[in-house]
This record gives C-alpha cells, structure tokens and sequence, in this order.
C-alpha cells in the first residue's frame, strides 16, 4: 500500500515537471497560427489543391516539456499531384526564410519558427484508403483523428505524458534507427488499451515471446496477422495492429536490443520508484572515470563527427560506426561499459571503459602458404597449428586510448567508406 502511494507521489511531481506551462503552450500557438496563415495565403495564390492540419504530440494534446519544441504540420495534397513533386509543391507554400529541405524518402522541411520552436512540414497525399498510402506519412491524418476521437479524458492525456517522459529519458522514445524504440502514435495507443502509465509498463514487464496487440480485433485470428503482414513487419517483439490500417505493425521498428533494456528500467522502477527515472541521462564523464579507474579499468572518450544529413540518417551512420568500433575493441580489451549520446546534429559523443586483455590469439596463413608462413614465424616466437593454418599468441601492450589512436591512423579509408569524417579521442 506504501508503496503504491509513494509511486502516485512520485508521478504527480512527474506531471508538473513535464507539462507545458500555459504561457508556453500559448506562445506556441500564437507562433503555429502566424505561419499555418502564411502557409495558408501561399497556398490559394498559388491555386494548389492540399489542405494543411496539425499533427503530432501538439494536436493530441500528449506533448511533453523539453527544451525544445517540434510541432509537425501535414500538407495533405490531392491525389491529382504524383508522388515525385509533392515536395516540390511544399516549398511552394512556406515562407522563404530559416526552411531547411531535409531528404529522405519523400522530402520534407524545418523551419526555425523561434529560439527553441521548429516547424516540420510534411507533405502526405490524401488518401481514403490506408492500402493506397505511398509512405507511412500518409496516414497521419488517421493516426491523429483516431487518438483524438478515443483520447478525451484529462486522466489518459496525463497518463500518455507520463509514458513518453518515461520513454524519453530511458532512450526508448522514436521509431529512427538509430533509437528504434516506441513512436509516440505507439505509446498513445498502448497507454489507451492499458488505460495508465502503470498498467502498460507492468504489461511490458510481462512480455516473454512475441506479444500481439489488436486493439480493435481487426484480425479475427492470429494466422491471419502472419498473412497480412510483411515478414519483415513481425520482427518486433510486440506487434501492435495498427487500428487504422490492420496490415501495418506500428511497433515494427522497435528492436529486441532497446525493448530489453526498457524492459528492466520498467521492473527497476516499480521496485524502486523515483524521479530519477524520468529524467534524460547526461553523460557525467568525471563519475564515469572515478568508477572505472577503482576497478582498474580505463575511460576513452570519443567525438564521432559524420558528413551525412543531420537526424535520423546522421544518427544511424553515428550508431553503426561506434558499434563497429566497439566490435574491433573487444578483441584487445574488455569493455565493461560503454555509452553513446547523440543530440540529433551531426555529431555524437560516446565512451568506453575497458582493461586490455593480457594476450590474444591471432590468425595466420594457411600451412600451404610458404612464404607468408615464413613471415609469420619471424614475427611471433611460439607458434601453432590448428586445421593447416598457424595461430600465435600475442600480448596486448597498448592503453585503450592508444589502440583507438592507432585504429584511426590506420583505418581512414574504412572511416571515409562509413561516412565519417571526424573522430578525436580524449
């Protein structure tokens, strides 16, 4: 009974800390209303046949505090246009100045509407049924009416706030591939069929095999979820039906690895409630050394810059690079922790800490291979002989710092052929 009170404590100070103040909500409505007008004027002079709506955590009222706000608009363009120009049509209507085109598989567009405010306008097609939608964007329009049609009460929108902070801090919060966790349209839907905050996360504590969640029965049965769905769509470990289109697993980007990890920060929670849970982990690098340097281990930190786009393209080449270079580490060292922290740009901050491993066993040339044969034992004394191909042991010399250091000396065409263009290890 404690500690049920203790948790309900522990979320109502979670609420006023994550709720838009009014003041902010107004200044942000009075800014969207100024460009959605401008958008607007654009658009009839330029006699283009698209409606423009409002969508995203502002529209459905489940948009939490942070330092800075994106509020998506959709372009809702008619059939009539193809695909191929509905960028194009976009830029047409939005004012000339701080837009950014951002590409990707239909190109959208960022505009810096005011100091910590940022407009992303979306171009969709409108589409009355979901089976002719041409990008997952296309059924927005749906997504937003759906929530707002089944999300009234005050009770749920906070109980949806809760989650996403919840999500947020504990790095689960987006579809990108570089988080591949909950979107915010799957965490309003979760939080909807469980009806709170503690019902869904006591629910993902649950989960053993792959779960499956038709929230409006559109599948009679389960076989007919695995033959309408793309297999490449039932990956995830929970599939969550899509209520407005039965063919699509709104969760199909979620993966094992990040479900896990939000898995145990769930059980963690319950067993031991507190504010800290809900607030975004800064990497305190000092705390980090102290640590490691008591258990004997070393801290290298690492600045990884990319050439690509900024976002989600960015993020994934970022995510992709470090893992590697945790993967070529390990060889030489026992990394024990290690931490990526990205802010969406172009540059990402990671560590490792890690004791290099007293020897290594390396791989040489096949028996047959003579003369690389010769080499090989010039260069290591004691040598062996496993299936016709020689292996040595070899002592690790070099500190964590220097073997990354070395690494990047070495290594600067694989780096340009994985799109990076920077990396400085402190």
């Amino acid at each position: 009974m404690k500690k049920g009170k203790n948790i309900d404590q522990i979320l109502k100070e979670v609420l006023e800390k994550i709720k838009p103040s009014e003041k902010e909500m107004k200044d942000v409505k009075e800014t969207l209303t100024n460009y959605l007008k401008i958008m607007e004027n654009n658009r009839r002079s330029s006699r283009i046949n698209a409606e423009i709506f409002v969508g995203g955590s502002f529209a459905k009222k489940t948009m939490i505090k942070k330092d800075s706000y994106d509020i998506d608009i959709f372009m809702r363009f008619d059939k009539k246009y193809k695909n191929e120009i509905l960028s194009d049509l976009t830029e047409k209507i939005l004012p000339k100045t701080n837009v950014s085109r951002i590409h990707g598989s239909r190109d959208y567009f960022r505009i810096k509407a005011g100091e910590n405010l940022f407009l992303e306008v979306i171009p969709v097609r409108k589409v009355q049924n979901p089976k002719e939608a041409e990008n997952v964007t296309d059924l927005s329009y749906s997504h937003v009416n759906y929530i707002k049609k089944k999300v009234k009460s005050e009770k749920l929108l906070d109980e949806i706030m809760l989650a996403k902070a919840f999500c947020y801090a504990n790095g689960s919060y987006g579809a990108e591939s570089y988080i591949r966790g909950f979107s915010g349209y799957a965490i309003e839907l979760l939080v909807y069929k469980y009806k709170s905050f503690l019902n869904f996360i006591k629910a993902i504590i649950k989960v053993k095999g792959k779960e499956v969640i038709d929230i409006e029965k559109r599948h009679k049965r389960k076989s007919s979820i695995l033959m309408d769905l793309n297999e490449a769509k039932l990956k995830s470990p929970i599939i969550l039906i899509d209520p407005t289109y039965k063919q699509r697993n709104v969760l199909a980007a979620l993966s094992v690895e990040t479900f896990l990890v939000f898995k145990k920060m769930c059980s963690e929670f319950l067993k031991n409630p507190s504010i800290k849970f809900f607030q975004v982990k800064i990497l305190d690098l000092e705390k980090i050394k102290k640590e490691a340097e008591k258990r004997g281990y070393k801290l290298a930190v690492v600045k990884i810059r990319t050439e690509k786009q900024e976002g989600d393209i960015a993020g994934s080449k970022l995510l992709k690079f470090y893992r590697h270079l945790n993967s070529e580490a390990q060889e030489f060292f026992e990394i024990k922790a290690k931490g990526f922290e990205y802010n969406g740009k172009k540059e990402v901050r990671a560590f490792f800490v890690g004791k290099r491993r007293s020897e290594i066993i390396v791989s040489g040339p096949e028996i047959k291979d003579k003369e690389n044969v010769r080499k090989f034992r010039l260069k290591h004394k004691v040598v062996s002989v496993k299936n016709s191909r020689l292996y040595a042991k070899v002592r690790v010399e070099s500190t964590l710092k220097q073997f990354l250091e070395n690494w990047k000396e070495k290594n600067q065409k694989k780096m340009k052929d994985m799109y990076i263009m920077g990396l400085n290890i402190d």
